[in-house]
């Protein structure tokens, strides 16, 4: 069993995304790797690692080859049970040089695309959840379905504060969010405030607790992503 969860682990640290403007990383699963489900279709490079991202899948070998002589992968959900030791077995994710966990936050003042203005200078008692990305990062698109799960998770707490900081510009979002919408409330034009932290690879995540320090930073998307994002907003909320 263990030699199987860690075949998995590797598998899937592999697929650890980073979008970054100049930069590409290769997978050791690629498009042209054969993953079935467990009703034995193939699926398409682009939804496995899709549902993969989301942390409730996982890959793992399936002691098949193709007519080639390539061997072939399985695609399974994980159970809640499954995912708890399996978010516990993988590495943190890769930890952001822009938001060092520690470190004092200096806020900003900042209005969203929406008109609503925030003032993270004197924000008291709030748990600010951040997110810098750009339309054109696959990471970032990918993971949004799970950011609005997250979203609504703490609806009803007034004190968790989720802002999306966006490259792009307003009139481009507004298409975007026609076929994906986007739950965090989003900051267009943001380039000058990822550039004021030193935000250079997407997307960035950060959590900054009650006291203005950062909680928790990453940059990329692993699938302990979300996870992570939420453990730290709960431990943010329990802190004196």
């Amino acid at each position: 069993m263990l030699k199987k969860m860690l075949s998995i682990i590797l598998i899937s640290f592999s697929l650890h995304s980073i979008a970054q403007e100049n930069t590409s990383k290769r997978n050791i699963l690629n498009e042209q790797s054969v993953v079935r489900g467990e009703d034995g279709l193939v699926y398409p490079y682009s939804s496995w690692k899709k549902l993969i991202s989301t942390g409730k899948y996982a890959i793992k070998g399936r002691n098949t080859s193709t007519d080639r002589g390539n061997p072939e992968y399985l695609l399974y959900e994980l159970t809640a049970d499954q995912r708890a030791a399996y978010f516990d077995k993988l590495p943190k994710p890769r930890p952001s040089d822009a938001f060092k966990e520690g470190d004092d936050f200096n806020g900003f003042k900042v209005t969203d695309m929406n008109g609503n203005k925030f003032d993270f200078r004197t924000a008291k008692d709030k748990v600010l959840v951040l997110n810098f990305w750009f339309i054109k990062c696959p990471p970032c698109v990918d993971e949004i379905p799970q950011l609005n799960e997250l979203v609504a998770a703490y609806k009803d707490n007034p004190n968790v504060v989720f802002l999306a900081i966006a490259l792009d510009e307003k009139y481009d979002i507004k298409n975007f969010l026609k076929i994906n919408p986007y739950h965090y409330n989003i900051v267009d034009g943001g380039r000058y405030l990822a550039n004021k932290f030193g935000v250079a690879a997407y997307p960035t995540h950060a959590v900054i607790d009650r006291n203005s320090k950062v909680k928790f930073g990453t940059v990329g998307l692993a699938p302990n992503t979300i996870s992570w994002i939420e453990k730290s907003i709960d431990e943010s909320l329990k802190a004196n």
